[in-house]
């Protein structure tokens, strides 16, 4: 293989490397180090309603258990007695 093949390959190669290196480094020096109050304020808030929702889902839940183990027992009591 001819050597300016080679380098000319190997330039294009190294170049587009270090391209998408330089726009990673940019791209992560310019986010910021931690969000704002704001920001977490509203993260807080969500997480709060989110917990919520999983206590309301879990209760939920709980009743619809109580409620087909006793609409089970009264079908096998029609069941026996019927």
């Amino acid at each position: 293989m001819d050597p300016a093949v080679s380098l000319v390959g190997l330039v294009i190669v190294v170049g587009t490397a270090a391209f998408t290196i330089v726009k990673v480094a940019r791209l992560w020096t310019s986010r910021p180090e931690s969000p704002s109050a704001d920001v977490i304020a509203r993260l807080e808030t969500l997480e709060r309603g989110f917990q919520d929702l999983q206590q309301e889902q879990a209760e939920t839940q709980e009743r619809l258990d109580f409620a087909e183990r006793l609409l089970s027992k009264a079908r096998e009591e029609r069941q026996i007695g019927g």
